[in-house]
C-alpha cells in the first residue's frame, strides 16, 4: 500500500486549492473531533483533500520517476541519478544466516534519497563514487523516519555509468523563489537574503562510521548501531535571513557552516572552549547578503515554515543578481505580452541590425530561514538531506540537539 506523508498531502492541498496552512489544519482539526478519533491525522487530511477534489496519489506513468515522487509503498521502481555520497558496507546476521548491506545517497535535481543494496547488490559499493551515474530498475520504496528510501533486492538491477546519458543533464538547476513563496516539502530552491541574526553554534557528538548522534553511559560514548565507540564533534548553526517578502529561521550543518563562516573545521571547534569569541562573528554576518540552496520544511513546535541549506554562496555578486532578475522580468513581460506580429521589409531588416544581448543566467541554489523576533534562542526543527551535509541531516534534527545546551 503506497503511504502518503502527512506534509506531502497537505502540500498538494495548498498548490492546487490555494488554501492555508491555517485554515488546512483546521478542517483537518475539525474532521478529526466530527468522527471522535476513528481516524488518524494522515485519514482526515486524506478525506479533506478527496471533498476538494484534489488527488493526492497520482498514478505515476511507466519509465523513471523522480526522487520528489518517490511514496513508501512504491514497487518496480525506476530512477536515474548521481551518487553524492557513499558508506561502508556491512554485514549482519540474521536467523543464523549472514548478510550483507550497503547505501548511497543519489541526486536527481529533484531530489534526494537513500538508496539501500541489500547482500548481492551490495557488491556494486566498489564502483560506486561520488558523480557516478546509476540507472536503478525493479526497487521497493519504503518508509524511514517520515523519508522515502529506496531498497534494491536480488531481483533489482543497478546499472553503473548507462549508455546515452549525458550526467550533466541529471542535475538541474534549483528554483529561485522569495521566501515568502516556501512551502513545506519543496527541495531543490534557490533564495537569496540578508543575514538579520545569528546564534551561537551547538556542538553534539555523532559516530565517526554512521553519522548518527550517540549517546553517553557510564563507560564512555555509545552509538546505537556501532556500540562503544570514540566520537567525532559536530556542530549546527541557527540564523535568521530576510528578502522583503518573509524572514526565515535557516538550519546550516557542519560543512555549510564552514562555507559560511570561511573557517577550518578545528577553528570552529575551538568556540566550543571559548564561545564569547564567536560574538565577533555573529557581528560581522549580520547584513550579509548570502544566497543558499536547499529545503523548506515545516517546525511542528512552532507552526512556521524553516529553511535547511544544503548549499552555501556567502560571496554573492551584486551584478549577477541584477542581471538575473532582468532576465525574469523580461521573461514575465515577454509571456504577458503574448505572440507579436512578424515583422517585415525594412522593419525586419532593422530588428535583425538591433539584436540585443540577453543578460547571462546565473547558476541557482537555495537558502530559506523564518524569523521568531521573540525567541532568544532558536528553536527545534523537523528532521532533513542532499549531498554530503544532507546525509547528517537525514540522522540529526534539532529536535534532537535541544538538550545539549
Amino acid at each position: 500500500m503506497i503511504e502518503v506523508p502527512y506534509e506531502t498531502i497537505l502540500q498538494k492541498i495548498q498548490e492546487q486549492q490555494g488554501i492555508s496552512r491555517e485554515e488546512l489544519e483546521e478542517r483537518i482539526k475539525e474532521k478529526l473531533d466530527q468522527l471522535s478519533g476513528l481516524i488518524s491525522k494522515e485519514g482526515a487530511a486524506h478525506i479533506i483533500a478527496n471533498e476538494l477534489g484534489v488527488k493526492v496519489i497520482e498514478v505515476p506513468p511507466r519509465g523513471k520517476l523522480s526522487i520528489k515522487d518517490l511514496l513508501p509503498g512504491m514497487r518496480a521502481v525506476e530512477l536515474l541519478g548521481k551518487v553524492s555520497r557513499v558508506f561502508e558496507q556491512r554485514t549482519f546476521n540474521k536467523d543464523g544466516k549472514e548478510g550483507k548491506v550497503a547505501n548511497f545517497i543519489l541526486n536527481d535535481g529533484t531530489g534526494t534519497t537513500r538508496v539501500v543494496l541489500w547482500n548481492k547488490q551490495a557488491d556494486h559499493l566498489n564502483q560506486l563514487h561520488e558523480g557516478t551515474v546509476v540507472l536503478i530498475k525493479g526497487a521497493t520504496v519504503r518508509d524511514n523516519n517520515g523519508r522515502a528510501e529506496v531498497h534494491l533486492s536480488d531481483s533489482s538491477t543497478l546499472t553503473i555509468n548507462p549508455l546515452n546519458v549525458n550526467p550533466d543533464d541529471i542535475i538541474q538547476k534549483p528554483k529561485r523563489k522569495h521566501l515568502g513563496e516556501l512551502t513545506p516539502g519543496e527541495e531543490q530552491v534557490e533564495v537569496l537574503g540578508t543575514i538579520v541574526q545569528v546564534f551561537s553554534p551547538r556542538f553534539f557528538d555523532k559516530c565517526p562510521q554512521c553519522g548518527k548522534r550517540v549517546r553517553a553511559d557510564a563507560k564512555g560514548a555509545v552509538c546505537d548501531v556501532h556500540g562503544p565507540i570514540t566520537p567525532n564533534t559536530s556542530y549546527v548553526l541557527n540564523l535568521y535571513l530576510d528578502d522583503g517578502t518573509a524572514n526565515m529561521q535557516v538550519v546550516l550543518w557542519q560543512n555549510q557552516v564552514q562555507k559560511l563562516l570561511g573557517k577550518t573545521h578545528e577553528e570552529i571547534l575551538a568556540y566550543k572552549e571559548a564561545p564569547h569569541e564567536f560574538e565577533a562573528v555573529k557581528t560581522d554576518l549580520l547584513g550579509t547578503i548570502i544566497k543558499l540552496v536547499g529545503k523548506a520544511q515545516h517546525n511542528t513546535m512552532f507552526d512556521r515554515t524553516e529553511f535547511v541549506a544544503n548549499l552555501v554562496f556567502p560571496n554573492v555578486s551584486p551584478k549577477e543578481e541584477l542581471a538575473l532578475i532582468e532576465a525574469e522580468q523580461e521573461r514575465s513581460a515577454s509571456n504577458e505580452a503574448g505572440p507579436q506580429e512578424k515583422p517585415s521589409g525594412l522593419d525586419q531588416e532593422a530588428a535583425n541590425e538591433a539584436e540585443v544581448e540577453n543578460p547571462e543566467n546565473i547558476e541557482a541554489e537555495q537558502i530559506n530561514t523564518a524569523k521568531d523576533t521573540s525567541a532568544d534562542a532558536p528553536s527545534p526543527t523537523t528532521q532533513q538531506e542532499e549531498d554530503e551535509e544532507a546525509f547528517e541531516e537525514d540522522l540529526l534534527s534539532l529536535e534532537d540537539l535541544e538538550d545539549l545546551d
